[in-house]
C-alpha cells in the first residue's frame, strides 16, 4: 500500500493528539510522569484497540518511533504548557487533520485485513475517538464526543468514505484522500460554524 505523504501526517497526528492529551493533564495540574501516560493514552489508545479487536500485532510495538513522539511530545507540553496553551486553537486545527488521518488509516488497515465494510468504519471511528475517550475518563471528564461535538461524526463520514470508495475499486490513493478530505472538511465545518449534534433535554 503506497500511502505517500500520509505516514507523515500519521505522525504529525500522533503528536498533535499527545499534546492535546498533555493539555488535560495540565488542567488537572498532574506530574510529570502523568503527562507522559494521559499523552500516550490519547495518541494511541484507539489504535492499540482496534488492533487487539481486530488481531493484528499492536502498531507501536512494531513501530516502537509511536511512543517515542508521544513521549517527546508530553514533555515539550510540561516544559512549554503556557506557551502552548495559548496555540490551543491552532492546535485544534492539527487535531483536526490527525482525525481525518486517523479515521481513514484505521478503516484501511481493518479493510485490507478483514474485507468487511461494516468493521472497517467501526474500526476506523474507534482508532480516531477511543484514545480522547480513554483520556477523559482517566481524567475523571465526561468524553467530548458526548457534548455534541461533530467529532466522531467525522470520523465516521471520513471512514465510510474510503471504504465506499475501496467498493467501488477506486484507486487507492483516490479512496484515501477521499475519506481524508470529508472527515476534514466537516470537523472544519463544525469548529468554523459551531455546529453540533442536538442534545437531551433531560428527564427534567
Amino acid at each position: 500500500m503506497n500511502l505517500g505523504i500520509i505516514p507523515w501526517l500519521d505522525l504529525a497526528g500522533v503528536f498533535v493528539f499527545a499534546v492535546s492529551g498533555a493539555l488535560v493533564a495540565a488542567r488537572k495540574n498532574m506530574d510529570v510522569f502523568g503527562f507522559t501516560v494521559i499523552a500516550l493514552i490519547t495518541a494511541v489508545g484507539g489504535g492499540t484497540i482496534r488492533d487487539l479487536l481486530v488481531g493484528l500485532p499492536v502498531f507501536w510495538i512494531q513501530e516502537p518511533v509511536y511512543v517515542s513522539i508521544s513521549f517527546s511530545a508530553a514533555i515539550l507540553t510540561f516544559l512549554f504548557v503556557r506557551m502552548i496553551h495559548r496555540g490551543e486553537r491552532l492546535i485544534l486545527w492539527f487535531d483536526a487533520v490527525g482525525l481525518a488521518v486517523f479515521c481513514v488509516l484505521g478503516a484501511a488497515k481493518c479493510f485490507e485485513t478483514t474485507g468487511s465494510a461494516l468493521i472497517s468504519i467501526m474500526m476506523g471511528v474507534i482508532t480516531a475517538v477511543l484514545g480522547g475517550m480513554m483520556r477523559d475518563v482517566v481524567c475523571n471528564e465526561v468524553p467530548l464526543i458526548f457534548h455534541g461535538e461533530i467529532y466522531a461524526t467525522a470520523a465516521f463520514l471520513g471512514a465510510t468514505v474510503y471504504v465506499l470508495c475501496q467498493l467501488l475499486s477506486l484507486p487507492q490513493e483516490i479512496a484515501l484522500w477521499a475519506g481524508i478530505s470529508c472527515a476534514f472538511a466537516l470537523r472544519a465545518a463544525a469548529m468554523l460554524w459551531g455546529w453540533s449534534l442536538p442534545k437531551s433535554k433531560g428527564l427534567g
